[in-house]
């Protein structure tokens, strides 16, 4: 099976060129499914229902999320009621909203995805992710399962794909907005990359207007952050995975445009 994992979608403009870009994609590679990060997904930061709804309609199938699960408190009650946005497994269940995984059956096979947000640079207030996934991997029944690591040190995404190689079947790491170009399989069968990207605006710094960050770089005032506007790119991987087995075959690595 082909299971097309999409870099965090920025703001309108990354979601517009997402819903344009996609279908026709997925047609031409016989994706199965679709997972992409939205925590990005609203102008003015986090993900909105609408922002979420945007997503699915545009043939997303799970939406995952990282440090901006919980920017728009109206997304609360959103996380909750839908069972395939999740956000990040390691922050507090006690008092925090939605969950941190999901499982699809697809009839064939069943594929379960999992969220995790790194501690290094970050937030290292949360559960340590290495222990966390541990825990959750016991209750997991389901051949496929994905893990998108959303943390901003290259160290702690390349330690954890190497932890969970040949226990699941593809880890990808989200947040940083920058493609890296480090695609593979492990030794194990596990599909890997550090982080896949980004869906939005080319001429901008990970997003936002790049004037706003150079002012805010060179005076050291704040700064609000709006997105920019024009030209977008979508990066994305293809994981090929045996249904059965769960083994990853194959990475592929993409920039539309």
């Amino acid at each position: 099976m082909r299971i097309l994992c999409i870099g965090d979608v920025v703001g309108s403009v990354g979601c517009r060129f997402l819903r344009r870009t996609i279908p026709a994609f997925k047609k031409l590679h016989g994706v199965d499914l679709t997972i992409c990060n939205g925590e990005n997904s609203a102008d003015g930061n986090g993900i909105t229902p609408r922002s979420a709804d945007f997503l699915f309609s545009s043939g997303v199938d799970i939406i995952t999320l990282g440090n901006h699960s919980f920017r728009r408190r109206e997304i609360f009650a959103y996380l909750n009621e839908s069972d395939y946005i999740i956000r990040p497994l390691n922050f507090p269940e006690a008092t925090t909203p939605g969950r941190g995984l999901c499982t699809v059956d697809l009839g064939y096979t069943r594929v379960c995805v999992l969220n995790l947000m790194g501690q290094q640079y970050i937030d290292a207030g949360l559960d340590n992710p290495f222990l966390c996934i541990d825990r959750a991997l016991k209750s997991v029944d389901a051949p496929v399962v994905l893990v998108d690591f959303h943390a901003e040190a290259t160290s702690e995404k390349r330690a954890m794909g190497y932890y969970l190689d040949g226990r699941v079947s593809a880890v990808f790491g989200t947040h940083t907005h920058v493609q890296t170009a480090d695609e593979e399989v492990l030794p194990h069968g596990t599909g890997y990359i550090t982080d896949l990207g980004m869906t939005g605006p080319i001429h901008s710094v990970i997003g936002v207007d790049k004037d706003i960050i150079i002012r805010r770089f060179t005076s050291k005032l704040p700064e609000r952050f709006d997105y920019a506007d024009g030209d977008c790119k979508l990066d994305c991987v293809i994981f090929d995975i045996d249904h059965r087995s769960g083994r990853c075959t194959d990475a592929v690595r993409y920039e539309l445009r």
